[in-house]
């Protein structure tokens, strides 16, 4: 009986260990100590105490090797969701890294879900690299207009934060500029809102080609 004790606390000590040197080898984009975690069992899906989804952490914390590893690895939920409903491609699309959207999509990440989507994250990047990344997602599916909880499009986001070429791609893919979010607000709102005057004209031209003559 003392025996079968010692055992179990002893694994549970380790497993302890284990789950505390996970965490830091995140931190340190440290892959290697992330492969002999692996071998000895460690759960490569473990949240962290506040319940953020490993490859999310990584992606978080800018450690790109990490979260490379942890995407290769066939165990790893890819669409696992932090308490704010965020997923791994939405936090890649974020950060601009398209080489870890296109992985993230080979692997079957949701490219589309309730809420915010990784459309809405990608058009709301403010560097070069959200348009390659708004036209894989496009090519994958996403739904151009898709309405976060607040009925928030992709257009409304980059009209507001992300780059320009973003907004003239989602225009020139479909995107309803007359849609109205829960504030009554439209893509040209949310571009007068940030003093983007290149955008309020890009979007206001695009209407009025869309509109009958003598109607704007």
């Amino acid at each position: 009986m003392l025996a079968c004790f010692l055992l179990t606390s002893f694994a549970g000590w380790a497993q302890a260990g284990s789950y505390d040197q996970f965490f830091i080898a995140l931190q340190r984009d440290d892959v290697r100590t992330l492969e002999r975690l692996q071998r000895l069992g460690f759960d490569l899906n473990a949240p962290s105490p506040e319940l953020e989804p490993p490859l999310l952490l990584a992606l978080n914390l800018g450690s790109l090797r990490a979260a490379q590893f942890l995407m290769q690895q066939p165990e790893v939920d890819v669409n696992a969701r932090n308490q704010a409903d965020e997923n791994a491609l939405m936090i890649a699309s974020l950060r601009g890294h398209l080489e870890l959207v296109q992985a993230l999509i080979e692997r079957r990440a949701q490219v589309n879900k309730p809420g915010w989507t990784p459309l809405h994250y990608a058009a709301a990047y403010d560097g070069p690299q959200a348009l390659p990344i708004t036209r894989w997602l496009l090519e994958h599916h996403a739904l151009i207009d898709a309405e976060s909880p607040n009925r928030t499009t992709p257009l409304m986001m980059a009209a507001q934060y992300g780059y320009s070429e973003v907004v003239r791609l989602l225009l020139e893919e479909g995107a309803d500029p007359l849609v109205r979010n829960e504030q009554g607000l439209t893509a040209i709102d949310f571009a007068q809102r940030a003093q983007r005057d290149a955008v309020v004209q890009l979007i206001a031209s695009t209407i009025r080609r869309a509109q009958p003559a003598g109607t704007w």
